[in-house]
């Protein structure tokens, strides 16, 4: 073997997923690194992993590496277009209307952000066309956005003086001394995440008014370079606008304030508060149960939505009315394992409604219903097989519960008996977010919850849980989030001073996700955005609380219902 001394390479190399290569001079920036290949992958590449980290495309190439380009298809590649897209709404409405504030709410099922302006009337079809021309043209004019890390005390003199008082709010708590910004011309904004490099990128979007604000519309995973039809959510955003109420009653609109309440002591005052508005809630539903005599209660939501809590704290309620709800389990009703339909793998498919044996659930209500006494089934999951189990016969006007993903699905009891059902979509609809333009995702609250409740129950890693949310997500897409209008009454489980008792708990177990595992860079995203919140001690959250469900310590684990 012979080694040599050789000078520096002038080009650097990357080695693709296809196992193509790519050459450039060192100190290429991604962007036009990736050029050649752009066509072998199915969607726009908006950043990519390098050696298992990401990085925006303006990142300059220095060493040999592996490259896996991220596209829209990609969890990260849609956070990545929806937060620029976001990023240059902000700068064209602050352009056109600088005495207004805009507020980017909270998401809708179809792709987009709803919207609130605020200083101003809302805005009407003829000033939201001028917004859309204007984004338009910036899109075409392909203008960079500009990163750059400003010191923490010139980034909050920045924000001061351009009236962002909710970012003061935030900055007033950050540890580190400085803060990563985005600036298009001479306007900057902290936006939480990485970026496309210019406006070029953000061609696929549309503007709408809706209930006093508008949407601004983006591409969905499955079809990032197309918009789908934007549907009608009225009870969804009805949930989202109590929130916004309740969190209004608390005084707390954003983590800054959440963080300040805190700080100042107020801990107690917000857990309270925050507890007595979700009892509340909760016990309309049983008022309105008990009112409208309703035969079977449906109760469904994603992962991690509280829905167990929610269902036990509202069986409490109906017994304090008198009503002694019967709990039916649908997980007794899977099919024998050998007539479980199988996914386009050739797998079992556990969660769609053709695993439950819906002929057998359909006559055991109608005979319940009617007062017979009827031998329910018990699913053996060791055999894979279903037995006999327990013979039941319901009480005069004793109301059944059925809790499961396929809840508000209509196919889940027989039609003569939908106008006797009264159902309940539960899910975390955060609303408080890290300021007006970077709101927190539902979907990130359940899966803290999730990474929380699952070391503690059944000894997952961090680094388990965050490997199965994919497949966990895909059924929530496919199962649940499709009939959630279905509902009478949406229940939001989220409680404003979570994340805050949950930090102290998610961070070491994040921390444990090994730098080389394909999961660490999404726990190092969680563990960026848990920086933000201040720890709260969860000694000072009731045992009833939804979120004992995932802190650990409630004392309805193991409520049950007398069965008679």
């Amino acid at each position: 073997m012979s080694i040599q001394i050789n000078k520096p390479n002038p080009n650097v190399e990357l080695y693709l997923p296809n196992r193509k290569i790519l050459s450039a001079p060192r100190g290429t920036r991604l962007e036009e690194f990736l050029k050649p290949a752009e066509h072998d992958f199915s969607a726009p590449i908006v950043a990519a992993i390098i050696n298992n980290q990401i990085h925006e495309l303006t990142y300059p190439v220095m060493l040999e590496a592996q490259c896996e380009p991220v596209t829209m298809r990609s969890a990260d590649g849609a956070r990545i277009y929806r937060r620029s897209l976001a990023f240059l709404l902000d700068m064209t409405f602050a352009e056109l209307f600088p005495k207004a504030k805009l507020y980017i709410d909270h998401s809708v099922s179809s792709g987009g952000f709803y919207c609130e302006v605020i200083g101003r009337k809302p805005l009407n079809q003829k000033e939201l066309n001028l917004v859309k021309t204007t984004l338009k043209k910036l899109v075409k004019q392909n203008l960079p956005f500009k990163r750059k890390e400003v010191p923490i005390k010139q980034a909050m003199a920045y924000f001061k003086k351009n009236g962002y008082e909710d970012k003061l709010r935030l900055l007033a708590h950050r540890r580190k001394d400085y803060l990563t910004m985005y600036s298009l011309g001479e306007k900057m904004n902290y936006m939480h995440g990485y970026m496309v490099p210019s406006t070029g990128y953000l061609k696929w979007f549309d503007l709408k008014l809706a209930n006093g604000g508008f949407l601004i519309q983006f591409p969905r995973r499955h079809a990032p370079t197309a918009l789908e039809p934007m549907g009608k959510y009225p009870k969804l955003l009805r949930a989202f606008r109590q929130y916004g109420d309740w969190l209004e009653a608390l005084n707390i609109d954003n983590v800054g304030a959440l963080n300040d309440a805190i700080q100042a002591g107020r801990a107690d005052e917000l857990i309270l508060v925050s507890e007595a508005l979700h009892e509340g809630h909760i016990s309309q539903l049983a008022q309105q149960i008990e009112d409208q005599n309703a035969k079977i209660i449906l109760i469904a939501g994603p992962s991690s939505s509280g829905k167990t809590t929610t269902s036990r704290r509202l069986a409490v309620q109906l017994l304090a009315r008198g009503i002694s709800p019967y709990p039916l389990e649908l997980d007794n009703y899977f099919v024998d394992r050998e007539d479980t339909p199988r996914d386009a793998d050739g797998r079992f498919d556990f969660e769609t409604i053709e695993a439950l044996n819906l002929k057998q659930l359909a006559k055991d209500l109608e005979k319940l219903i009617g007062g017979e006494k009827v031998r329910l089934p018990k699913y053996n999951f060791r055999a894979g097989r279903s037995e006999a189990g327990d013979f039941v016969k319901l009480e005069k006007g004793q109301p059944i519960i059925l809790e499961g993903i396929h809840g508000m699905n209509p196919r889940l009891i027989p039609d003569h008996w939908a106008d006797s059902a009264f159902r309940i979509y539960v899910s975390a609809l955060t609303q408080l977010n890290l300021d007006r333009q970077n709101r927190i995702s539902t979907t990130d609250t359940r899966l803290i919850r999730r990474i929380v409740r699952d070391a503690r129950e059944r000894g997952y890693s961090a680094m388990q849980t965050l490997a199965n949310w994919e497949s966990v997500r895909r059924g929530e897409k496919r199962h649940i989030f499709p009939y959630q209008e279905n509902a009478n009454v949406m229940f939001n489980s989220a409680l404003a001073f979570e994340l805050a008792t949950l930090k102290p708990l998610a961070d070491p177990l994040l921390r444990q996700v090994p730098y080389n595992a394909p999961e660490f860079i999404e726990a190092r995203r969680l563990l960026a955005f848990l920086e933000w919140f201040l720890p709260l001690d969860a000694s000072l959250v009731p045992a009833n609380s939804i979120a004992r469900e995932f802190l650990g310590g409630s004392s309805l684990k193991d409520f049950k219902i007398w069965r008679g």
